[in-house]
């Protein structure tokens, strides 16, 4: 007779956090509700976590420990090129530890998307904090390259494109499996999420090297737009 081995308490109250947090949101779910998913009490999440905060930097952290050391790898990579590096070449960068997130669970990196996107509309401003403390050197890595491809690009533009930049990635990569029911349904296309990863590249390329001027336009009162200055 074969017997099923329960994950332990620490375990289950990650996974069911994990799960209510992508559905639900950071802010809508409470620690009530994770404890009676994963069939925990109270003081078993203060005592692994001490508090939602914490749980919700622990749920992030299971995939940033794999996909961030991946990803310094990737773009240590581009980085040590000889020859200036394309802005498609960096984002290539994220497909290979993206992809690796479902070596933890089979739609790990769907999950880690909709995580990060709850992270920003949420608000949660400790994940921000707990990101760039802890990986801030990935992410510095990151910013060099895409400088280094697209060097005309001041501090203040780089912040708005690359914040541009990670909304249209969750948003593609959160929703990929509606996205590749619709293009299997309108157009017969048969996508897998390694198809998306390479179709989406291009357009975020091409939106970190639009040119500047178009961007200090927008920002000239109406007045002096119309009238050319």
């Amino acid at each position: 007779m074969t017997m099923t081995v329960r994950p332990d308490t620490k375990a289950r109250i990650l996974d069911a956090a994990e799960r209510l947090f992508a559905e639900q949101g950071f802010n809508d779910t409470s620690l009530r509700t994770i404890t009676a998913e994963a069939e925990v009490n109270l003081a078993s999440v203060n005592y692994h976590f001490g508090s939602k905060k914490e749980l919700i930097r622990a749920v992030l952290a299971r995939y940033l420990e794999v996909f961030m050391p991946a990803l310094e790898l990737e773009l240590d990579a581009v980085l040590r090129s000889d020859q200036t590096p394309s802005l498609q070449q960096v984002f290539q960068a994220f497909k290979a530890p993206l992809l690796q997130l479902t070596a933890l669970r089979p739609e790990g990196t769907t999950l880690f998307m909709q995580l990060l996107g709850r992270g920003y509309t949420d608000v949660q401003g400790h994940l921000r904090w707990f990101i760039t403390t802890r990986y801030g050197d990935v992410l510095a890595l990151f910013t060099r390259a895409v400088q280094r491809a697209n060097p005309t690009l001041n501090t203040a533009e780089l912040f708005w494109r690359l914040h541009f930049t990670l909304g249209t990635a969750v948003f593609a990569m959160a929703s990929n499996v509606a996205l590749r029911e619709i293009a299997l349904a309108d157009f017969g296309q048969h996508i897998q999420i390694s198809d998306l990863i390479d179709r989406i590249i291009p357009y975020l390329a091409g939106g970190v090297a639009a040119p500047i001027h178009s961007a200090e336009l927008l920002l000239q009162p109406v007045s002096a737009a119309a009238n050319g200055g």
